[in-house]
């Protein structure tokens, strides 16, 4: 069988995803963290992260101010090394506008 080549070989770019740059109705912002904690309910860095992207979308600046925290704290607490306290997620919760509940599992 004939082996089909191509004259012209292109090649394929890639370019980083950033998903916050998705993330723009408060629902869109819940439903994604609402799905980290129904898909991964034990990756507490992940949870995290997703906070950070959701952070990232609504302006890591203003998000830090509203939390009461420094944007460099809140980038190291809501990065992939990060491990924030609770009070912290908290925080960030309340000042992304989002509110977390809880129900049966």
């Amino acid at each position: 069988m004939p082996k089909i080549v191509s004259k012209s070989a292109s090649k394929t770019k890639t370019v980083p995803y950033d998903v916050s740059e998705q993330l723009r109705t408060p629902e869109e912002m819940a439903a994604y963290l609402d799905a980290w904690f129904i898909d991964a309910p034990d990756d507490a860095v992940g949870i995290a992260r997703a906070l950070g992207d959701i952070a990232r979308a609504k302006g890591m600046t203003q998000v830090a101010r509203d939390a009461g925290l420094s944007r460099e704290s809140l980038y190291k607490a809501l990065g992939e090394s990060g491990n924030p306290s609770f009070a912290t997620i908290l925080k960030v919760a309340h000042a992304l506008g989002l509110r977390l509940h809880a129900q049966p599992a």
